[in-house]
């Protein structure tokens, strides 16, 4: 047989499917080459790029290893490559495998429709590196393997380009469920992208499907089991079923943690439910989740969901979940449901029908919607074009106070935003945001005018009445450059010109602002993301002098959960490796509180539902009046991911909260806490602790 140095062979694959606007990445010697000739260019300079520093081992030269190996790999959004998978029986082929790509130069990354994006090869490489007689069968014959990735060995068999994938809902119009870890996650890709849309939350898979291969990332973290158990507990969903035009899978859904906190109450959640997600065409998908619960938390937060219980005799609302039972003597039963429609009649619409949240904005916290609050029902139309990202969302909420409560049923409202997000150009980001917020009142029921998907809602708002409703702006900004993205959101709630000017304090200037900054890869720590964000709500913004135009749902803000009257400044930091992970938060801020005595009644500015008219002072309003209180919180949590498919996680973390008021009362005290827990959770959903 012939021998010559090399015997490689090199087909390149990309899992996703190519179409005419998809370009290959391109070496700097591949720069004056026609977009025809730039596949075999690549492979040419990728082949002499492994040939020139390429080391068999000694120990698989000694035991006359003959055979391939397949390398998985991708070239990201920004150029850079990274070894996904190698399929070898040496670990020490493929640490030699890793060594060589590290060393790959940058280059210009893929494109699709003129944006970068992410593209996976496999690279098979025949050991011993001198016999390549049969390089025209070896060719035809490992094109059809690699096309099923059938070349890995059989218990480690990746199911990503099968009859039957491993996670349908890739491909469909379904929300990616809305945790901050993971989505720091797909913002890295999407912030390398040009004409990408990052503040409206959740993402559907789709949008992201385009800049990051959900199929490879995910199936990176499969382990091989070949039993159905380990299967299913590790990598897969419960059920999955495939039909001719429809797909649907079943998962449990659990929320199991024990505790205990400085004031020695032993803490619990016990969550049991059930998702489903499926499609019917291609067109339409669905989802629906159902949680039974019951839960005894720290001392702070049991008192925080008692404070804002509902009318009617139950005990709790709890945050960012719903209205709660007594469950035993001391604890809570808080059961849950959310379901919704997504239908997607082209690549420019999306319109969604359901019950659930939403969020807005690129920050850990958002002064526009956030998701702090309980699921609410919604429609939402989103429509994408050119540099445009243009979302409607029209929702209907309700307030649970006795003073509003008829005959046992909660006063309605409702809520209409328009937001539009703007790539001005590939680092920047403009986005404009109205809502109003109106009821019943003169049986106008759900005002026809707020449909008008394009109206300003305040013009609509004065013709409808002096008192028709309650309007508030925002423009948010993002730039982004490299690894770092800064953001800013500013809400206008309402203002007068001259009193902004004059610096008197004048109670009606009701604004927020945030700005922040997000770090990733940071110091080029691959997995390594920071976060530093600071937020200030002046007093009485989002509140009103009628009762019902609040910006809030079932006693809780739509927006910032600490309502208004505060500032905070929020480090996050957030690892992963594999499978496991480590976040850390650390939370310093202030927050004037109503000291709500005989003596002194008045509104502060920090309770949304608070009527305006009751306000303190007319001028020399600012930031922390009232009863100040100083609150510093840090968490820590670390865990590992059980199953890739649920995101089922196994975790241990320790809360440190110090709430310090001016002025400590029966009602109001000191508190210093220390809250320790372990459990395991499906993590489809944030849930807040930091009040």
């Amino acid at each position: 047989m012939k021998k010559i140095l090399l015997s490689f062979l090199f087909l390149l694959f990309s899992i996703v499917g190519f179409s005419q606007t998809e370009k290959y990445p391109v070496f700097t010697a591949c720069e004056l080459e026609p977009v025809s000739n730039l596949p075999s260019c690549f492979k040419n300079q990728v082949k002499e790029a492994v040939l020139k520093d390429f080391k068999i081992p000694e120990n698989v030269i000694q035991e006359n290893f003959k055979g391939s190996i397949n390398v998985v790999f991708l070239v990201d959004v920004s150029g850079n490559f990274k070894v996904l998978y190698v399929n070898s029986p040496y670990k020490e082929l493929k640490a030699e495998v890793e060594r060589v790509f590290k060393k790959f130069p940058i280059i210009t990354p893929a494109k699709f429709n003129n944006h970068n994006i992410e593209m996976q090869f496999v690279f098979p490489i025949a050991i011993p590196l001198e016999n390549n007689e049969q390089f025209q069968e070896m060719v035809l014959q490992e094109a059809k393997e690699i096309e099923k990735f059938a070349t890995i060995k059989k218990e480690e068999k990746l199911l990503i380009s099968s009859e039957k994938s491993l996670f349908p809902e890739h491909k469909s119009a379904l929300n990616i469920p809305y945790t901050i870890a993971e989505y720091n996650i797909f913002d890295y890709y999407l912030n390398k992208a040009e004409n990408s849309h990052t503040s409206m939350k959740p993402y559907v898979y789709t949008e992201v499907d385009k800049y990051l291969n959900l199929d490879i990332q995910k199936s990176t973290l499969l382990k091989p089991k070949t039993t159905w158990f380990g299967r299913k507990l590790l990598n897969e969903h419960m059920a999955n079923v495939k039909g001719k035009d429809f797909w649907f899978t079943v998962d449990p859904i659990v929320d199991l943690q024990v505790g205990r906190d400085s004031d020695d109450i032993n803490t619990f959640n016990n969550t049991r439910g059930v998702q489903i997600n499926g499609g019917l065409g291609k067109n339409l998908n669905f989802s629906t989740s159902f949680y039974e619960s019951q839960g005894r938390f720290a001392n702070y937060f049991n008192e925080f969901a008692e404070s804002i219980k509902p009318d009617g005799g139950n005990p709790a609302i709890i945050p960012g979940r719903g209205i709660a039972k007594r469950f035993k003597t001391d604890a809570y039963d808080y059961p849950v449901a959310e379901a919704y429609l997504s239908y997607t009649p082209s690549k420019h619409f999306n319109f969604q029908f359901g019950n659930g949240k939403n969020f807005i904005g690129d920050g850990y916290r958002s002064l526009f919607l956030s998701d702090v609050a309980s699921p609410y029902p919604y429609f939402k139309i989103n429509t994408s074009f050119w540099k445009i990202k243009y979302t409607n969302l029209f929702m209907s909420m309700q307030d649970v106070r006795p003073e509003l409560t008829v005959d046992g049923a909660y006063k309605k409202k409702f809520v209409a935003i328009h937001y539009l997000s703007w790539n001005v150009s590939k680092k920047i980001n403009l986005g404009f945001f109205e809502t109003v917020i109106w009821d019943n009142s003169n049986d106008r029921g759900f005002d026809v005018n707020y449909l008008n998907p394009l109206i300003f809602y305040t013009a609509a708002e004065f013709g409808s009445g002096s008192r028709a409703g309650n309007t508030l702006l925002g423009l948010s900004l993002k730039y982004k450059h490299k690894n770092i993205a800064l953001y800013s959101q500013l809400l206008i709630d309402e203002f007068r010109l001259s009193e902004i000017t004059s610096s008197d304090g004048w109670w009606g200037n009701k604004n927020g602002i945030q700005i922040g900054a997000k770090f990733y890869n940071a110091f080029k720590i691959e997995n390594l993301f920071l976060q530093i964000e600071h937020n200030a709500v002046k007093p009485y913004t989002y509140s009103h002098d009628e009762l019902n135009y609040n910006f809030g749902h079932n006693n809780q803000p739509l927006a910032h959960l600490w309502g208004s009257n505060f500032n905070e400044t929020i480090f996050i930091a957030r690892y992963t490796k594999d499978r496991w992970f480590a976040n850390s938060k650390i939370v310093i801020g202030k927050k004037g509180f109503d000291y709500n005595t005989t003596a002194d009644n008045f509104s502060y500015g920090g309770d949304i539902y608070r009527d305006n008219d009751e306000r303190f002072s007319e001028y020399g309003n600012k930031i922390g009046q009232g009863n100040e209180a100083s609150i510093a919180i840090a968490d820590l949590q670390v865990g590992y991911l059980v199953n890739a498919a649920t995101n089922l996680k196994l975790f241990g973390g320790i809360t440190f909260r110090n709430f310090e008021p001016v002025n400590p009362s029966t009602t109001f005290n000191k508190s210093n806490t220390t809250w320790i827990s372990f459990g395991l959770k499906t993590d489809v959903f944030n849930w807040y602790f930091d009040f």
